[in-house]
């Protein structure tokens, strides 16, 4: 079964990444990683589904404060 192109990108990337660790001690390795980690750190959630999130929850809560305070 040939590679698709995603997974050779993937595969290249490992191998560079495996060929910058060869010679080292853990307390570089960790240190590079952790470096890159802090520099690359990525919301898991897009700013528009937590937008669309805010919204449901405090439109909601809005509604029902006016809904308290006009309709008793």
């Amino acid at each position: 079964m040939a590679q698709t192109p995603e997974q050779r990108r993937r595969n290249a990337k490992f191998v560079k990444d495996q060929e910058a660790r060869r010679g080292k001690s853990e307390s570089e390795i960790k240190k590079r990683t952790t470096a890159t980690a802090k520099a690359k750190s990525k919301s898991p959630i897009s700013p528009f589904w937590l937008t669309i999130l805010a919204f449901v929850v405090f439109g909601g809560l809005v509604f029902e404060v006016i809904s308290r305070i006009f309709f008793r």
